[in-house]
């Protein structure tokens, strides 16, 4: 119970209080979309940029229903200029997905969300590692570009165009490395090895709600040619930094194309948690 409070459906009940989130009725269908403004996402990309969070319905709602729900919230969207939205959904909530593709949206990425509990993983012997100077976060942001991964959610989608997206991820990489969306960012410390390659942790400490809670997450990472064989050194540190920070797991999301990643998380015993699937809808179609 007060897990689902925390992460689940506590978090529906409470939308609506954020001064960027929307409650927006379902037309066709007896339901609500739940809807968040993202203000610095917006301004970056300077179109008004929005995450659907959910759609809330009934098990027995018809499917046609809900499809023509999710074409008229686009049609609202769409009257209100341009604009961009996307959705992270669950793989198990398929009548949602199916409303939403047949409503217009387009699947962008599937991606395997990974979780490792720290006092079970396998770790090989420690790699020297530092973390990065503020003073480094536009060569971090560099190797970020640099790392282009044509299947993630940015590239995937022809709506940022390579180019865009290369440069949204270096500006991620550079804010991460002084601090601004990151508690850490780890990067080689080899003797004549050049840094090519990073680790971006985002930490959420244990809430007296949930013993046992507590994680590190891999925010962003990247791995340059100079670098190569770095990932697994990298996320294998992410975990040590983990248990020296008392936090019991340590999560990390791929696409379900990224075979490398998939070995990684095999050698170091990380487990499957969930799939989920990103749909983006914008007015430039």
């Amino acid at each position: 119970m007060a897990q689902q409070e925390q992460f689940g459906t506590g978090v529906a009940l409470r939308f609506g209080s954020g001064a960027n989130d929307e409650v927006m009725p379902m037309e066709g269908a007896a339901g609500q979309w739940l809807l968040q403004r993202l203000p610095w996402d917006s301004d970056y990309f300077g179109t008004p940029t929005y995450r659907l969070f959910s759609g809330l319905f009934r098990p027995e709602a018809a499917p046609g229903g809900l499809r023509a729900a999710a074409a008229k919230l686009r049609d609202k969207l769409h009257a209100r200029g341009d604009y961009y939205a996307f959705s992270v959904v669950p793989a198990e909530d398929t009548a949602l997905l199916q409303a939403l593709t047949g409503g217009g949206w387009q699947l962008i990425e599937t991606r395997l969300n990974f979780y490792c509990p720290v006092a079970e993983a396998r770790l090989p012997a420690p790699a020297p590692v530092r973390l990065a100077r503020p003073e480094e976060a536009e060569h971090i942001g560099r190797i970020s570009a640099a790392a282009r991964n044509v299947y993630d959610r940015f590239h995937a989608d022809p709506w940022f165009g390579d180019d865009k997206a290369d440069a949204f991820l270096a500006r991620y990489a550079e804010a991460a490395t002084v601090g601004t969306y990151a508690d850490a960012v780890l990067v080689p410390d080899a003797l004549d090895l050049p840094v090519d390659s990073f680790l971006a942790i985002g930490d959420t400490p244990a809430t007296d709600a949930l013993p046992g809670s507590g994680n590190s997450r891999v925010l962003l990472t990247a791995v340059g040619p100079a670098n190569r064989g770095w990932h697994m050194k990298l996320v294998a540190e992410t975990v040590r930094r983990a248990a020296n920070l008392s936090l019991p797991y340590v999560l990390m999301t791929t696409q379900a194309t990224n075979r490398a990643v998939f070995r990684t998380c095999e050698k170091l015993g990380f487990r499957l948690g969930s799939t989920t699937h990103v749909l983006a809808c914008h007015n430039r179609w």
